[in-house]
Order: C-alpha cells, then structure tokens, then sequence
C-alpha cells in the first residue's frame, strides 16, 4: 500500500483538473435523475467534420509507431496551414506533434528552466503542470475594463532573471474563461515588451478558428524568433477526445523543440497513427472545412450574444466574447445580498448556484482569480451542436435560433435571472 506521505508532495495537494471535475460531478448528478445544465466542460458541441471522420476511418487500420516529432505529411500540412492563415514561413520541421496540446504544454514546461509567466485569470492546468514541475509561477493581474489583456508594462516591469533561466508566457486567445481576445495592436506593444524581456511567448491559438468574425491574429506574427504556436483539434474541430496537439516552433527555437521530442520519446512515443492522418484532413485547405469553420462560428455567435445579453440583462457583469465558448461573469453587484446568505467566495457562490438551480459552473478561483472575487466561468456548450448545424440552413437567426437549437442555454439564464431576483 501506498500512503499520501509517500507520494510526491508537488503532487499530494494537488486536485483532479477543475474542468474535468465538474463534468464528472454533472454527469454523477444528472444520472442520479437531477435537472443539471452543464456549464462547466469547455468541451465543443460540434461533430467532428465528416471529412475528417472518413479519413480516420480510411486509416484505421494503421498501427504502426509513428515518427516522435509526428508523421511528416501532417506537419506539412499543419505548417501549410499556418502559412495559408497567418503568411508565416514555417516547414515541415517546424512542427512537433502530441497526444493533445495540454501534453504538449507541459512537455514544454518540462524541457525549460525558468519562471512561468500567466495572465489572471487563464485556463485552470497551466499552473498545476507548473507546480507539478516544482517551477515558480507568476501572475499578471488583468482588468476587465482592459478586455481582460495583459499590457506591455506588466513585462516591462519584471526584475531580471539568472541567464541559465528563462521566462515563459503562456498567452491563451481567445481566452478561456473570459471569451476575449487580443487585436493587432495589442499584440504589437506586448511583442515589443516581451522582445526587450528576452521573454518565450507560448501562443495557445486553440480557440484560434472560433473568433465569430473569422478575425484572429497570432501573435507570432509580431515576434516571430520567440513565439510557439500551440493548438490542437479539440476546439476548432470538435475532437477533444481525440487528443492531438500540435506546436510550431521558428529556428530560434529549435533546441527547445529538440528537449521536447526526446522528452516525447521517452514518455508518450508517438501520437496514434489513424488520427494524425485524419488530422492532415482537418489542416488542409479544402472547401469543406471552410463550409464547417465558417457554420461553426455563426452559431458560436449566436449563442455568445444571446448569452451576454440575457445574463448581463439580470445585473450581472461581463466583457462581452469575440471567441470561444465562455463568458467570466461577475456578480459584484449582488455582493451584499450573497454575503447576507454567506456567500463570499466564488467557490461558494458556485456550489449554491448548482445547488438551488441545478446550473454547473466554475468559480474564478480556479482560473487565478482571488477567492473574494465573486467571478463565476460559463461554457455555453450544452446543445446539441450537429442539429445546431444543420438548422442553420433554414432557421431564423439570432435569439430565435438560439431559442430553436439551445433550449438548455435558455433555460439557464431563466434560472439564473429567478434566482438572483429572489436573493
């Protein structure tokens, strides 16, 4: 037998990832006959593009180990795509492959000696691969009246650091939780600081194809010797479970790639080898994919703008979202009321929504935020996204179609607006 003593102590404190607890916990209830709407999961409501099915099932039958860094074609393809979308000058070599960007993530972690840099709040996993590292974790304060961005003179500000060390930002947009995003000019100063601080920047662009006006930028771009560029097929493509992530990396930054694969090659192998040929699908220009992205994000807005209306409609605070699947709202103006009830941290506040509305969601602490900061993450994702598609061809657009195709979505901002009218 094992005791808690024995195990590794950056592990033993640690709990199961927020996100996937929360589904797990949702799912336990709903099968236990409750009334839950699922808010919690990022996970995307859309099918996986048939073309991308049908590949995976063409190659179903490949079983062999695949190269560390990724089959050669899908890296083709994935620089070529990245080339079509950004006019980067990225090859074949630039790419590694993995099972999932968040494996990928903290293979990077692994490979570097320094701090981690992460905008509050962010996605709940950076910072427990850091710790589970034992590597020293920094949070950069954002606003909401700023969009939730990190500015250049946050990085400016930083003390220097030992030159055997170096420090990594993790820049997540669109963002999770907060749906926002960074446009061009703001990814010109951040670059500018982040050049001047000798700063990696970690691009996470896997919410990327979801920006509802088809309108994001990579920050690559910009600072092109000092950017990785990570993404996956779980969001843009519906095939979270999947798991393939992927990372470019520019010449720079090739000793870092190279620390990664042998670090590959000693923990996950290679990534399965029908989907990395599916994936080639997924990364090549055709007129499929583009129908799919393009259907895909109209509903996404739909959705995002019925949400941010309706929710900020009952008094509650939020920036409204340009991209993904999430809206960070804030309940400051029911504060007084909630800590009449006891209310005063998000992680509560959550636990009694649940508890009296049967809506799951996530408290802003598990995204950076103080526990004070009455901030609660929502996933609009509870719909049925492939009949979502389809309607789009004939219904109404706007709250109807939302109203049609998101009943569920619906029906949590009901509960939400009777509930906090009855505090």
């Amino acid at each position: 037998m094992i005791s808690d003593k024995q195990l590794n102590p950056r592990v033993r404190n640690l709990t199961p990832s927020a996100t996937l607890q929360i589904n797990e916990y949702s799912n336990q209830l709903i099968r236990e006959g409750q009334d839950i709407i699922k808010l919690g999961l990022g996970q995307s409501p859309f099918p996986v593009p048939e073309a991308v099915i049908r590949s995976m099932q063409k190659y179903a039958h490949e079983k062999d180990y695949l190269p560390v860094k990724g089959l050669y074609a899908l890296r083709q393809s994935v620089a070529s795509y990245y080339q079509r979308r950004d006019n980067l000058s990225y090859c074949a070599e630039s790419v590694l492959v993995g099972p999932g960007s968040k494996e990928l993530l903290y293979n990077l972690q692994m490979a570097c000696q320094g701090e981690l840099l992460l905008p509050a709040p962010c996605w709940v996993s950076y910072g427990p691969q850091a710790l589970i590292l034992g590597r020293n974790i920094r949070y950069l304060p954002t606003l909401p009246e700023n969009q939730w961005r990190i500015l250049p003179e946050q990085l400016d500000q930083l003390e220097p650091i030992n030159d055997d060390q170096i420090r990594i930002l993790i820049l997540n947009y669109p963002s999770n939780p907060t749906g926002c995003s960074y446009e061009k000019e703001h990814l010109k100063t951040l670059a500018e600081a982040a050049r001047r601080q000798g700063i990696i920047v970690v691009a996470d662009e896997i919410y990327g194809e979801t920006h509802y006006q088809n309108d994001h930028v990579s920050m690559a771009g910009y600072y092109p010797e000092g950017t990785v560029i990570s993404s996956g097929l779980s969001k843009w493509c519906g095939a979270g479970g999947w798991r393939l992530g992927v990372m470019l990396f520019p010449e720079e930054l090739m000793a870092l790639q190279q620390g990664m694969s042998v670090i590959a090659s000693e923990t996950f192998t290679s990534t399965s080898a029908p989907t990395q040929y599916a994936a080639c699908v997924a990364f090549n220009e055709s007129a499929e994919m583009d129908d799919y992205l393009d259907k895909t994000r109209t509903v996404l807005k739909y959705v995002a703008h019925y949400m941010y209306q309706h929710l900020t409609a009952t008094g509650l605070q939020m920036q409204q979202p340009v991209g993904g699947f999430y809206l960070l709202a804030g309940f400051e103006t029911f504060r007084d009321r909630l800590s009449d009830r006891d209310i005063v941290t998000s992680e509560q506040l959550c636990q009694v929504i649940l508890k009296e509305t049967g809506v799951a969601c996530l408290p802003g602490t598990d995204f950076g935020l103080p526990a004070d900061q009455l901030y609660v993450r929502m996933a609009f994702v509870d719909f049925d996204g492939r009949q979502a598609l389809v309607s789009l061809e004939s219904q109404q657009a706007g709250p109807a179609f939302v109203e049609n195709n998101c009943p569920k979505l619906v029906s949590a901002c009901q509960r939400l607006d009777c509930w906090l009218k009855d505090l």
